[in-house]
């Protein structure tokens, strides 16, 4: 029996997670959504040409790379947005219906963050990614949207004007302050990591990475 909260009347779902995902009617397209650090570094390196692992990615943000896997393995063509390439992401969940020549299900997942205790918990920047990702394709006409997303949509517009601050005075954005570690093992392995003022920038770069063969490239 369809469960209440898996959002499979709607064309536009989100949720929380690879557990949310797991509670969602499968969808054709899942969008993954982990704003600081994976979705924002990935978008700057398939707009330069490049390609990443999906086992390289796993190193420096396990949160999104284990969303990706989650989503690949549920058969879906998996993006990667977030605020910085959100109407990209839209232009291509538009293109890929239109290849389809049918109506397209969309979720769009927003990765969150991990406690020590392995606790997926709230993330703010996520939120707003999901919101804008959801957003622009509200501004196509693929606006069939849950509640859930509505109101994901609609948080992102009301503070679009202070992104910047609530992403570098979020948890996550002071913790990457502090994130030493992580940014040296990124840079080590050639990659330089999305800053939180870049992450916050929104559609600056028009390029969405696609999950093909276990790596992220761009797609056309």
């Amino acid at each position: 029996m369809p469960s209440p909260f898996d959002q499979s009347y709607y064309q536009v779902r989100v949720e929380w997670g690879a557990e949310g995902l797991a509670r969602l009617a499968p969808a054709d397209i899942v969008v993954v959504v982990d704003v600081l650090r994976f979705s924002s570094t990935l978008v700057n390196i398939v707009a330069e040409g490049g390609s990443v692992e999906l086992a390289d990615a796993r190193i420096w943000s396990s949160n999104g790379a284990d969303v990706a896997t989650a989503a690949a393995e549920t058969g879906a063509i998996v993006l990667v947005g977030g605020i910085r390439n959100a109407a990209a992401t839209a232009r291509a969940v538009m293109t890929l219906q239109e290849r389809r020549a049918a109506r397209t299900s969309v979720t769009v997942i927003a990765a969150g963050e991990r406690t020590s205790a392995g606790d997926l918990r709230f993330a703010v920047e996520d939120q707003l990614g999901a919101g804008a990702v959801i957003a622009a394709l509200t501004d196509l006409g693929i606006d069939h949207s849950s509640p859930d997303a509505a109101v994901a949509a609609e948080s992102f517009r009301a503070l679009r004007r202070a992104l910047r601050h609530l992403l570098t005075a979020s948890g996550s954005g002071r913790e990457l302050v502090d994130g030493v570690a992580s940014t040296a093992r990124m840079l080590e392995a050639g990659i330089r990591p999305a800053t939180t003022e870049e992450a916050a920038e929104p559609d600056a770069v028009d390029a969405v990475p696609v999950l093909r063969d276990g790596a992220f490239e761009r797609f056309v």
